[in-house]
């Protein structure tokens, strides 16, 4: 079922990629479009679509997105799509040259956070990540736990007082 509308600005959120910030740090985010076909915003329209080991790669100057799937519109007819085919991303010039030094220089990869319709357009958060190495998961696991119970016992010590 899709996400509920984000009504301060136009969004409506199709899906989000929960695993990407548990195993990339996220050092910068990007706004871009996507071309696709019509089975595929009608699939997208219905929450069909899968980010999870997925990523985007730069080719000929040209932003593209690998491994997303989106399943088979249920009404398509022969026309229907291929759910596992590279998408192009729409990205301005610029940002496409930064993105190419970021990725060659400092060995980043460029992950899908989340996709989302706004005003009527299915975008994609591309950000350029840092992959997390296991003692690094091991200690952001940690402190949430830490966090955790210092909340819980902040709620437990106002519960006494009351």
């Amino acid at each position: 079922m899709p996400a509920p509308a984000d009504k301060s600005s136009g969004e409506k959120i199709i899906t989000v990629n929960r695993k990407a910030r548990h195993d990339y740090e996220i050092v910068d985010t990007f706004e871009a479009g996507l071309v696709l076909l019509g089975t595929e915003v009608k699939s997208l329209r219905a929450g069909k679509v899968n980010l999870k080991d997925s990523y985007a790669r730069i080719k000929n100057g040209e932003v593209w997105l690998i491994g997303v799937h989106i399943s088979p519109y249920s009404h398509g007819t022969y026309n229907n799509h291929d759910p596992e085919r590279d998408r192009k991303l729409l990205l301005h010039k610029h940002e496409i040259r930064r993105l190419i030094g970021k990725v060659e220089e400092a060995g980043m990869t460029l992950i899908p956070l989340r996709m989302y319709f706004r005003n009527g357009k299915a975008k994609v958060e591309l950000a350029l990540a840092r992959g997390k190495r296991k003692y690094d998961r091991r200690q952001d696991i940690a402190k949430r736990e830490a966090q955790r119970e210092i909340r819980r016992q902040l709620k437990h010590k106002a519960r006494i007082i009351k």
